[in-house]
Parts: structure tokens; sequence; C-alpha cells
């Protein structure tokens, strides 16, 4: 099932992104957030956004939430996407629903707009990063829009970062105002 996040659910997250970290160069990030920290960009993404997870027989198996694209008014419209499944769940269509769970929500919120920033192998023979992400986007309607060559370094390798992004609203003039994730839900 799909449904909000709970803080108390940041152990376990913790636990799925740990894996990509350490493991992988989907995130750029190189040491683990802590369960402290992780609860607070929880709390700071639910303050304006959804921040959902896919749970199945009470296991939470991937995660996923948008946050601003930049910090400017103009692009309110706009969000970041940012998924992860657990490693050991890939395959089972979990990215998918998490996706159009998220795409819903955001169209109840306005939004017209979604990218995903995603890393991407120099070349196809590397141990840390496959096009697996990239080509999830793609199936999910997602076209590549911009390419950010040697960007970002890991495990002592260089990777390239790409833009992705699917329009799932009208771009209206003029445009209804933004609604915030919590009013949303009270509405």
């Amino acid at each position: 099932m799909i449904r909000e996040v709970r803080l108390e659910d940041a152990k376990r997250l913790v636990e799925i992104y740990d894996y990509y970290v350490t493991s992988t160069a989907i995130t750029f990030e190189y040491a683990t957030p802590s369960i402290e920290e992780f609860t607070n960009r929880i709390q700071h993404t639910l303050e304006h956004y959804p921040y959902i997870v896919y749970e199945d027989k009470g296991v939470v198996l991937g995660y996923g939430y948008v946050g601003p694209l930049k910090g400017r008014a103009a692009y309110d419209w706009s969000v970041e996407t940012s998924i992860y499944v657990d490693h050991n769940a890939k395959k089972m269509g979990i990215g998918r629903k998490i996706y159009e769970a998220l795409e819903e929500i955001c169209a109840k919120m306005h939004i017209t707009n979604m990218y995903a920033c995603i890393s991407a192998p120099k070349d196809g023979n590397d141990p840390y990063l496959d096009t697996n992400s990239m080509d999830f986007h793609a199936h999910m309607g997602y076209k590549e829009i911009a390419r950010f060559h040697t960007c970002g370094y890991k495990f002592d390798r260089w990777y390239d970062m790409v833009w992705y992004e699917k329009i799932i609203g009208e771009h209206q003039i003029p445009m209804p105002s933004i609604i915030n994730y919590q009013d949303m839900k009270k509405a």
C-alpha cells in the first residue's frame, strides 16, 4: 500500500538509502545520514510537499518525495523528485506505484512539471552505476532534457548528471496558485 511517511519510518528509510550511498553512485552523497538527520529531512519536506512510502505486510520497501526545483517563486509549479526502492525489491512495480501516487498528489497541488536528477555512467561498464534509473524514468514518460558532463565524483570515478522532465499538468495563464501539501490534505 502507498501511504504518507511517518517519522518513525526514518530508521527503515535510512536502511534502504544506505545501500545506495555505500554501494552505488545513484546518490552523490558520500556518507549515510543519521536517523536524526533523515527525520529532519522528512519533516522539512512534509511542510510543503508529499513524502510517501510503499509498504507491504508491514515492511516499507520504497519511498519517494518531491521538493522545490529552485528557491524562486516562478518555479513553484515545478518540483524535483526522489525515489528509492529497497535494492532487494526491484522489478516488482514499486517504483511505478510510488511515482504514480506522487504525480496524482502533485497534480492536485497544481504542479505542472516534475524533474528527476539522475547520475549517469560515463561508459557501460561501471560497477557502481547502470542506466536502470534513466531507463525507468523514460518508461514512466520522462524525457532527458539536459546532461552535465563529468560533474560528479564518487568511488574514484567521474559521472555525468542528467535531468529528466515530465509535464503532468496544463500550463495556464493565469496559473492557479500552488496548494501546499498540508492544506491539500485538509481539503
